[in-house]
């Protein structure tokens, strides 16, 4: 079952183009990650955030990239890693023509 994963975590930037050009390489060896659907990146300046919305085909997926991903993270002096995993409702989200 396709499983959605959230995740945010303090962050004080780069954002917007910035962050686009920094977090290239990271974008591209998310991709490769497997069980891998998509990923929407997110972002907030004013409260220092950012993070993303992944689409994975199975919640073992979901979660071994979250574990991966946090671990990354920390590595990278972000302290507190917030990530919850979701079972998709594809019935409901092809009504509200929702990308899965």
């Amino acid at each position: 079952m396709k499983t959605l994963l959230q995740v945010d975590f303090p962050f004080t930037g780069p954002f917007g183009e910035e962050m686009a050009s920094a977090m290239r390489d990271l974008a591209e060896s998310i991709a490769q990650e497997p069980g891998f659907i998509w990923k929407v990146w997110t972002e907030n300046p004013e409260t220092q955030e950012a993070g993303g919305i992944y689409l994975f085909e199975d919640e073992a997926s979901a979660r071994a990239y979250l574990k991966k991903h946090t671990e990354r993270l920390k590595g990278f002096g972000i302290p507190e890693v917030n990530g919850k995993v979701f079972r998709v409702n594809e019935a409901l989200s092809a009504i509200d023509n929702g990308p899965v």
